[in-house]
């Protein structure tokens, strides 16, 4: 009776380096809102490209809940929302929330900047 035998052999491969993808970025809202007022997002809260219609969408958010959970007046009225990277081709953005309920965020034709961090106020 013969029985085989398996030898793995390991060979040295060559290992390209590369820098991250421009889709790596991140677009950083931070927001302000009055301070009486009772905020909360939902993850279905996208920036909308004007050009395109492409939605990048939320990654996290600080200082703020998440639907269905409120958050009231914290120390500065203030939150942070990050989402994907816009497109190259991005001139402008909304900033929705598309909720099926009356009164969503939405901050209409944000001009797109270098940086991709802006501060809009929440009315």
């Amino acid at each position: 009776m013969s029985t085989a035998t398996e030898i793995l052999i390991e060979t040295e491969q060559e290992v390209e380096v590369k820098t991250l993808p421009d889709n790596e970025r991140q677009t950083i809202i931070h927001c302000s809102y009055n301070p009486e007022a009772a905020v909360r997002i939902w993850p279905s809260t996208f920036l909308i490209e004007k050009e395109s219609g492409r939605r990048a969408k939320l990654i996290t958010a600080y200082n703020i809940s998440f639907a269905p959970e409120w958050t009231f007046g914290n120390q500065n009225n203030s939150f942070t929302l990050v989402f994907e990277g816009l497109s190259k081709e991005c001139s402008m953005f909304n900033l929705v929330e598309i909720i099926p309920l009356p009164d969503p965020f939405e901050v209409r034709n944000i001009s797109r900047n270098q940086t991709d961090v802006y501060n809009i106020r929440i009315a």
